[in-house]
């Protein structure tokens, strides 16, 4: 039977995936799109925003897993639903 926590808890769970999600989409597709009026600024033979983007967008990528991973472990420890670790 769901209750009220099990509602809350994936209600909190599906608020964080969506605005990671947003979070992710924004740094892949929207930065990459508007780089393409910056490409005057060169740096190293390559456009500036273009490295700038493709060296910082794995990064972000590593911040969002490891954010999601802890934000997950204290939402799941307040709500009680974590795993037993063996």
């Amino acid at each position: 039977m769901v209750t009220q926590r099990h509602r809350a808890y994936w209600k909190k769970n599906l608020q964080l995936t969506g605005g990671l999600l947003l979070l992710w989409f924004f740094v892949t597709f929207v930065i990459a799109w508007f780089a393409r009026d910056l490409q005057f600024i060169h740096w190293l033979g390559f456009p500036l925003p273009f490295y700038v983007a493709a060296q910082g967008a794995p990064l972000l990528f590593v911040i969002i897993v490891w954010y999601y991973a802890r934000t997950m472990d204290k939402l799941e420890q307040k709500y009680g639903v974590q795993e037993d670790e063996q």
